[in-house]
């Protein structure tokens, strides 16, 4: 391959717009009896609020009982309960209600922002989608 092939791909990859994850904001609502999520990704909010599949949310940002060895948290259960989108926020109720002085965390799967040097550094492997988990203390 050429230099000049070289340093056209170098700089295509370079100008490539790197997108970060939102911030994402939780506070409690209904008594503490809902949690409200507020700055999720909005276009990822509008289509899984079009979606009509039951559960759907519950895999995109579902929310977990913190356990005392936290490196038990990618085996801990899903805590069921109901999702409603309200204005750009989304307000999750569980099915059974939250333990004072029980912490909880939400995993927000991040599928956008990844940027091709990532992949080319080794940072992120294609297949692996990314995450943030937040912490909910009540």
């Amino acid at each position: 391959m050429k230099k000049s092939a070289w340093l056209l791909l170098f700089f295509l990859f370079s100008c490539a717009e790197k997108q970060h994850a939102p911030s994402i904001h939780i506070s409690l609502e209904n008594d503490n009896k809902s949690i409200k999520f507020t700055g999720l990704d909005k276009d990822i909010v509008t289509e899984i609020s079009r979606d009509s599949i039951p559960g759907v949310w519950e895999n995109m940002v579902p929310v977990f009982k913190m356990p005392t060895d936290t490196d038990l948290k990618n085996y801990q259960p899903v805590q069921h309960g109901v999702y409603a989108l309200k204005d750009s926020s989304v307000i999750f109720t569980p099915d059974t209600p939250f333990v004072k002085g029980q912490a909880y965390f939400m995993r927000y799967y991040i599928f956008k922002g990844s940027d091709i040097w990532d992949y080319l550094k080794g940072k992120k492997k294609l297949g692996n989608a990314s995450y943030q988990d937040l912490v909910i203390r009540l």
